[in-house]
C-alpha cells in the first residue's frame, strides 16, 4: 500500500499560540501513525512563492493521512492553527 504525505507551507503569525497548535495536534498524529520527515528548518526557494515553514509528514496510507486531517482530534488543533497562521496543505500519495 502506498504511503500518504501531508505537505504544508506555513507562515506563523503568533509563535507562542502556534505551540498550542503543535500540542493539540500531537494526539491525532500519534493515533494515525504520523512520521515527520521535515518540520521547519532551512530551505531554498527554487521557484514561486514561499512560506517561512515547510512540513512533510508521512502516514501509513493516503487514507490515514486524510483521516487524520478530518479527525475530531486534529480539527481542534486546526482551529487553533487557522487563528495563528496562514497555510496551504495538501495530501499526496507516495510511490
Amino acid at each position: 500500500m502506498a504511503k500518504g504525505y501531508w505537505i504544508a507551507r506555513v507562515d506563523i503569525r503568533d509563535p507562542e499560540r502556534y505551540k498550542d497548535y503543535v500540542a493539540a495536534a500531537k494526539p491525532a498524529f500519534e493515533k494515525y501513525g504520523a512520521k515527520f520527515l521535515a518540520r521547519g528548518g532551512e530551505f531554498r526557494r527554487l521557484e514561486g512563492a514561499v512560506r517561512a515553514r515547510n512540513v512533510v509528514i508521512e502516514f501509513p496510507s493516503l487514507e490515514a493521512a486524510v483521516d487524520c486531517y478530518n479527525s475530531p482530534e486534529y480539527q481542534i488543533a486546526a482551529a487553533i492553527r487557522q487563528e495563528v497562521a496562514d497555510a496551504e496543505m495538501v495530501v499526496v500519495e507516495g510511490v
